[in-house]
């Protein structure tokens, strides 16, 4: 495994995003670990999350300009990061998000911030993929806005999980709606890093028994 992916699993672990036990997803199944990037609560753990973000980006659509859409609400922060730790490796780009609920007065609407033009790209930043609910959420959104195409989206981690079908979740996406889905970690990465330590023999035994079930064949 890369060096920088168990440095992310463990700043995960150590800032309580990563957590084990029996959680429900937001896909309703039942699952072992969860992934939660409200946890992210100092202003030092959202600069790294972001400077990881800023990694993938670089590494995947090196200095390509687009605009970062966060959706809300835990994508909001990450977005805001992902773009201000970009702009300080000399790539400024935009970044919008939506509320949940449209507002009737101000400058109204659901999205705030930058409002991407006809011929411009957009890259969906989120938390984590389990069945591609979020981001089937977000292309909604997105594709009232006229002449703008979503070039890539950005996780924290991929699940590996199906989705509809035996395929994984991300690999669905990619295929309904046209653009790559990038990680920077994924659960594999997770059992790895896990296995490094005894202590968490029974933690991966069940992550490994969840994906015996859910875990996509593709």
């Amino acid at each position: 495994m890369e060096a920088y992916k168990r440095e992310f699993i463990a700043f995960l672990e150590s800032a309580g995003v990563l957590k084990f036990g029996d959680f429900t997803a937001k896909s309703g199944r039942k699952i072992p670990y969860f992934i939660n990037a409200g946890e992210i609560k100092t202003g030092a753990q959202i600069a790294r999350l972001g400077a990881f973000y800023a990694k993938a980006y670089k590494e995947h659509l090196g200095e390509k300009q687009t605009c970062l859409f966060g959706p809300a609400y835990k994508g909001i922060p990450i977005a805001v990061a992902a773009s201000a730790a970009l702009a300080g490796e000399g790539l400024d780009l935009p970044f919008f998000f939506n509320r949940k609920e449209a507002k009737d007065h101000g400058e109204g609407g659901v999205l705030v911030g930058y409002v991407p033009k006809p011929g411009e790209e957009v890259v969906i930043v989120e938390d984590v993929i389990t069945a591609g609910t979020a981001i089937r959420e977000s292309m909604e959104l997105l594709s009232k806005l006229e002449g703008v195409k979503v070039a890539a989206a950005f996780v924290m981690v991929d699940r590996r999980e199906k989705g509809k079908s035996e395929k994984s979740a991300m690999k669905e996406i990619e295929e309904e709606f046209g653009f790559p889905v990038y990680c920077v970690a994924d659960v594999y990465d997770i059992l790895e890093y896990l296995s490094e330590d005894p202590k968490n023999g029974e933690n991966i035994a069940r992550i490994r028994a969840y994906l015996e079930v859910n875990g996509a064949k593709s």
